[in-house]
């Protein structure tokens, strides 16, 4: 049991440094650049919204057209953004940049892709995107529920021991809380506004909700986590001189 218990600590403390979370330091500030950098930089920005901003162009200009029936708007418009994607992984293997995040965005867009096509409904683009916030609400609520707030789970893994005793700390719990409702109310919106859209079928306003509640939403959440985080956390323990070298030992 202890290893097993051992495996589920070091995965979730992995997840929380591989996360958006994990790639911003609770000691810098929140600047504009910062959480710019936080969530992909310039090059991510445009990868994550890229996609879905083609897919509704393509996708209205596909549904003005006389000459294409139900099927082919599908397929044209869900087509798309897999061609980006594939684009995104071909353009950083030339540049040698890590093609990770491109190569997992371009399955997400693929498998989307796949089941429009096949159901041929357009809006099924965006299901899969439907089920994860539903799953990462469905998350947060539980953690919410047994009074282990995730975001203070997630902060924990992250910072080590200068998160120690939040949990027994009413003001640190109470922030924590807090900062997990805001990202389950992120999470809520989403699905407030695109479920209705979904089952109207309306895969045009589903295409301009994403755009909208996709990174701009989420980086607008993380800035606000960047800065409760912040306010609980006690400065890191330095050790040496200010230059970093290490302190002489006195001579009596």
């Amino acid at each position: 049991m202890a290893e097993k218990d051992i495996s589920i600590n070091d995965a979730l403390a992995a997840a929380a440094r591989t996360s958006r979370l994990g790639k911003i330091s609770p000691d810098d500030k929140p600047t504009g650049t910062a959480v710019l950098e936080a969530v992909g930089g310039v090059r991510g920005v445009i990868e994550s919204i890229l996609p879905s901003f083609l897919f509704l162009v393509v996708y209205l200009i596909a549904q003005s057209s006389d000459g294409m029936d139900k099927t082919q708007q599908v397929v044209v418009a869900s087509l798309a953004p897999v061609a980006v994607a594939l684009a995104f992984i071909a353009v950083r293997a030339a540049t040698k940049l890590p093609i990770g995040p491109a190569v997992s965005g371009a399955v997400i867009v693929a498998v989307t892709a796949i089941l429009a096509i096949s159901t041929n409904n357009a809006s099924n683009n965006f299901v899969l995107g439907l089920w994860l916030n539903a799953a990462y609400l469905t998350a947060i609520v539980i953690s919410l529920i047994v009074r282990r707030p995730l975001l203070g789970v997630v902060v924990a893994y992250l910072v080590g021991q200068r998160a120690a005793g939040w949990r027994t700390s009413p003001r640190k719990l109470w922030i924590l809380t807090l900062a997990t409702v805001i990202w389950g109310a992120m999470f809520a919106i989403r699905l407030a506004i695109e479920l209705p859209l979904y089952f109207a079928d309306n895969a045009a306003g589903l295409g301009l909700a994403k755009l909208i509640l996709g990174v701009p939403l989420y980086a607008v959440v993380l800035w606000i986590t960047w800065i409760l985080v912040r306010a609980i956390l006690p400065p890191p323990v330095t050790t040496g001189t200010p230059d970093g070298a290490p302190v002489a030992p006195k001579v009596s």
